[in-house]
């Protein structure tokens, strides 16, 4: 019998507070033009600036969590974004929403840090965030749909990040506190990253995919108000539809699991997303808009699901996952900047083209480390022997490190035959009997 399968809701919910700044990322932006004056490469630089401040936030604290303790960095994050967005949400001037958007950032890439590597260490990580995916996807979309009727302030955006920081708070009491350091002996054998040079080229290539995926999200909202034609509601209704649709693509990553591997997940939705930015970014009508931003939002977070699952087989302590997530959020950071000069300078098709390219070139690096990473599976006690006793069991009776299972590959061996002569005058097989102890002067066989 399997045990039931536990659902980390603190984790969850630690993931969608850090995770929602990015993905209201398109209104913030537009809401800081409209709201503040600021043209539209100012709003964008200010989404940069608060999303560096993000993945600054996860280089700092990627191998502090143990030692500061995840209950007590969660909620210092949570009170970082609770002040930042709140006081970004109620002042009127620039370099005070600025100062603001930045501290906000920190806090919410604090959450972010926590939330990845609690995940990386639960015995199911792809699973857990999927469910972070799904809870923050379904927040955006609901606020994308609110927000439009509350005003036309630029503090409607980030009081809502404010508010889900505070909403998520309760949950961290069931974090793990400080965590009692190791023996010295311990802590050298596991210092060392596993899977270097995977981890390496994974950490290289994820901020090229993620800015793409900020420099076209981050200006999405300008091509459906000035080059689709749709009104501040019509984008907005487009964006929470496009969302619900994420939802539909994370539910069917989550059920698909560990079927088709992560190469094909990872190299193959690329391909499809590159596909769906020039289709966005070229659309002059509410229909190519709207059928560009669904169907980008149901294979990204696909995609970033296999993505943040294989960065977190490569390290069971969760640091290939925190330094690929905070490499990643690099190119998260620089994406609205990107796409607003890109834009400006050669209009918005010619953008998606550029883009699309870039996606192309990244899936290859991506889809070779999917390929040859080892590491734990997506779905634990399902990488098994042909009969049938789990990879993990296998690791532990020949003396493995704990909590290490092989490869894919190397747990599904093809079983070869080899003939071999047998010379005659040989007993046949049934003559021979299971081994043990005989009686001396027994003979061999089943009448000993």
């Amino acid at each position: 019998m399997f045990a039931p399968r536990t659902t980390p809701w603190p984790l969850v919910a630690l993931f969608t507070a850090g995770y929602l700044a990015p993905y209201l990322l398109p209104t913030v932006v537009g809401r800081l033009g409209s709201g503040l004056g600021l043209s539209a490469t100012q709003a964008g630089a200010v989404g940069s600036a608060l999303l560096l401040s993000s993945a600054s936030a996860g280089f700092a604290l990627a191998s502090r969590v143990e030692r500061i303790g995840a209950r007590t960095l969660a909620r210092a994050g949570l009170v970082l974004a609770v002040a930042g967005y709140g006081g970004a949400a109620l002042a009127g001037s620039v370099p005070a929403v600025v100062a603001g958007a930045v501290l906000g950032g920190f806090g919410s890439g604090t959450a972010t840090t926590v939330a990845a590597t609690r995940i990386a260490a639960e015995p199911d990580p792809h699973r857990a965030s999927t469910l972070g995916l799904l809870g923050v996807s379904a927040l955006a979309g609901a606020v994308y749909l609110t927000v439009p009727h509350l005003g036309s302030g630029h503090g409607q955006p980030l009081a809502a990040i404010a508010l889900t920081a505070v909403a998520v708070w309760p949950l961290t009491g069931r974090l793990p506190g400080r965590a009692v350091p190791a023996p010295a002996r311990h802590e050298r054998g596991s210092a060392r990253l596993p899977h270097l040079r995977s981890g390496l080229l994974l950490a290289a290539a994820m901020p090229c995919w993620s800015l793409v995926q900020n420099s076209l999200w981050g200006v999405s909202g300008r091509i459906g108000l000035t080059q689709a034609g749709l009104s501040e509601a019509g984008v907005g209704v487009v964006f929470a539809v496009a969302l619900g649709a994420g939802l539909l693509g994370v539910l069917g990553a989550g059920a698909l699991g560990a079927r088709l591997g992560r190469a094909l997940p990872v190299g193959g939705g690329t391909v499809l997303i590159a596909g769906c930015v020039v289709v966005s970014a070229s659309a002059t009508g509410p229909g190519s808009f709207a059928a560009g931003e669904i169907a980008w939002n149901v294979f990204y977070p696909v995609v970033l699901s296999y993505l943040i699952g294989l960065a977190a087989s490569l390290d069971p302590r969760g640091r290939w996952a925190v330094l690929v997530g905070s490499a990643s959020s690099l190119g998260t950071a620089a994406g609205p900047l990107t796409g607003s000069l890109l834009s400006a300078w050669a209009g918005f098709p010619v953008m998606g083209l550029v883009l699309g390219a870039g996606l192309l070139v990244v899936a290859v690096p991506m889809t070779a480390v999917a390929l040859h990473a080892g590491g734990r599976p997506l779905l634990p006690g399902a990488v098994r022997r042909r009969g049938g006793t789990p990879a993990a069991v296998l690791a532990a009776a020949g003396g493995a490190a704990g909590g290490a299972v092989p490869p894919v590959g190397a747990a599904e061996q093809e079983v070869v035959e080899i003939a071999v002569e047998v010379p005659a005058g040989a007993s046949v097989q049934g003559a021979y009997d299971t081994a043990g102890p005989r009686r001396a002067g027994a003979a061999p066989g089943p009448g000993r």
